[in-house]
């Protein structure tokens, strides 16, 4: 952990004793055998923002975990961050048995959070079009991030943000779980160590979502700032399906706020197929869109002509199925891996042969360890974008029914000017801000 968040945080907690008494100075008080081994003034302060149905299992997590605290919330609705607020009180208030705890802040504005010294480390789960903005804030002001997928709305966000990682030396983690389950690590070793041979072919299922709708208006419901959930997106009448949950589509079937299932489950399939072809700074050469002539299945493809299609039906019941000329990888949540032939799945590995980056966790525990020992992530700011850059590629080929052609070294559209202005997007005053 960064040293000057040490000095700061121990200063916050002795000036919110003086201030509130024993009950608000929780964190100061209690036995360090409450927590484990982990004194008050080692935890891990962080902040969450975005406090709806995603954030759950995050939130659930630290909560848990007794190096970190949860010192504030952030949510556009009040209900959700009361609600937060009183869940991280009433669980510290039981750890510690003092019957009371004070110590959790719940604001409207993420920049609240960003401004206290106090606050080491920044959990982001809000829509996609949110995602840049609230990151790099948070690490311009020296704290680390757990950032939900896909990274960024747009392609030059991207780019930004992992600049950004990289001047402020943050430790950042992007959502992309896949990469820390052993199904999926073992898919892409055997991949990348040449077992089924050169991948000529790989299947990824990612659904589809129902078109984007004209929505007639609603009010708005008291208590939710819509204009701040809007935020850098074009303004639209408020309808409770525009902004409801991304499960079953909500927000993320509108393009404005995403790149629909290429931002869902793109973003993560997509970054397994990265991994295993070795391109977590590169990238495809080329994209094309469902139905341009005759295309059935929206594809891309790298500079070696190994082609991506996406909802292809033979993918043998699995997310992923990677065919090469020797033999064939096929994996899915829940650890299931099938291999052809099928010895591949339990063949030992050489001591020459590749190994990739195995937590020995879970991936939200990932981050926090390299919190603490300054160490890179599994799925890096860099990684993200790269990953994030092909979800946006596929969904500006499909908005605009023709191919792409990139330049994954130096990110660039060939050829297409209408394209390139979509690497980016118009931001509404006053959020203009990256």
């Amino acid at each position: 952990m960064k040293q000057t968040s040490h000095v700061s945080r121990r200063d916050f907690l002795k000036r919110s004793a003086v201030l509130a008494g024993a009950a608000f100075a929780f964190p100061t008080i209690v036995p360090s055998s409450v927590f484990g081994q982990n004194a008050p003034s080692n935890r891990i302060a962080m902040g969450m923002v975005g406090m709806g149905q995603m954030m759950g299992g995050h939130f659930g997590h630290v909560l848990g975990r007794d190096d970190c605290q949860v010192l504030a919330v952030c949510d556009v609705v009040r209900e959700k961050r009361e609600s937060a607020k009183a869940r991280t009180e009433s669980l510290y208030a039981k750890k510690s048995g003092a019957g009371s705890y004070k110590g959790c802040d719940a604001y409207i504005e993420f920049e609240r959070i960003m401004e206290r010294k106090d606050i080491d480390a920044v959990v982001v789960v809000t829509p996609d079009h949110w995602h840049a903005p609230i990151s790099n804030m948070a690490m311009r002001h020296g704290k680390d991030v757990y950032c939900q997928k896909p990274m960024t709305l747009t392609i030059c966000e991207g780019r930004i943000m992992s600049d950004v990682q990289r001047q402020y030396g943050a430790v950042f983690q992007v959502g992309s779980q896949q990469r820390s389950e052993r199904a999926f690590r073992k898919a892409c070793e055997i991949v990348r160590n040449g077992w089924i041979g050169n991948v000529h072919t790989i299947y990824a299922g990612l659904g589809d979502f129902p078109p984007p709708q004209t929505l007639p208006e609603q009010p708005i419901p008291e208590g939710f700032d819509y204009d701040r959930w809007l935020g850098p997106t074009p303004w639209y009448p408020y309808n409770e399906n525009r902004v409801k949950g991304s499960y079953g589509g909500g927000w993320r079937c509108f393009w404005d706020y995403g790149s629909r299932k290429n931002g869902d489950w793109g973003a993560h399939h997509f970054d397994i197929i990265q991994w295993a072809l070795g391109m977590d700074h590169s990238g495809p050469v080329q994209f094309i869109p469902k139905g341009y002539n005759g295309n059935r299945y929206q594809t891309h493809i790298y500079a070696d002509g190994t082609k991506v299609l996406r909802d292809h039906p033979d993918r043998k019941g699995h997310m992923i199925r990677f065919i090469g000329d020797k033999g064939e990888v096929c994996v899915s949540r829940g650890d299931k891996l099938d291999t052809i032939p099928v010895e591949l799945k339990d063949r030992p590995f050489d001591v020459s042969d590749i190994k990739l980056y195995a937590v020995t966790r879970g991936h939200e525990d990932n981050w926090i360890e390299c919190i603490k020992t300054r160490k890179p992530t599994i799925c890096t700011a860099e990684i993200g974008h790269r990953t994030a850059t092909i979800c946006h590629l596929s969904g500006i080929a499909e908005r605009l029914s023709r191919p792409l052609k990139w330049d994954p070294d130096k990110e660039q559209i060939i050829g297409d000017a209408e394209a390139t202005r979509w690497m980016d997007r118009p931001r509404r005053a006053p959020y203009t801000y990256i």
